[in-house]
């Protein structure tokens, strides 16, 4: 399983989930979370059903770079759901085998004081955790 942000280090983690999915034969399931932003005294105008659908255009973009032209050897399941990114890797990572993430590179101490999703997955998650750094 990866978590999918659309950020580059998401679609270097995503990258890095295909070559393994291809090489151990697995399924590789794609997952992006949404959440509707809380800002005091602000309500969205914009209905969940198009928050949902916004994040699974981009989970479906960055699937489709990550695989490339070529047919796919490797079955891709996508999916999109409701929730706090951290909180949603960890709670589906009770039914996966590796969860793969990526890093956006924060320093030590500031990735301690902002607390990340891939920090929260590598400390909570059910299974074993990769940790893509960086853009590649």
């Amino acid at each position: 399983m990866v978590g999918v942000d659309g950020s580059p280090p998401a679609r270097a983690a995503l990258r890095w989930a295909v070559r393994q999915a291809r090489l151990t034969g697995g399924r590789l399931y794609a997952v992006t979370a949404w959440q509707i932003p809380a800002y005091y005294g602000w309500v969205p105008s914009a209905p969940e059903d198009d928050l949902a659908e916004a994040a699974g255009k981009v989970l479906t973009s960055a699937v489709r770079d990550a695989l490339g032209d070529s047919p796919p050897e490797v079955e891709v399941v996508e999916r999109v759901e409701p929730g706090h990114p951290a909180q949603v890797l960890i709670d589906l990572s009770a039914h996966a085998c590796l969860l793969v993430v990526g890093c956006r590179g924060h320093s030590t101490f500031g990735g301690a004081l902002i607390g990340s999703v891939s920090q929260h997955c590598v400390q909570h998650a059910h299974c074993p955790v990769v940790v893509v750094r960086g853009n590649s």
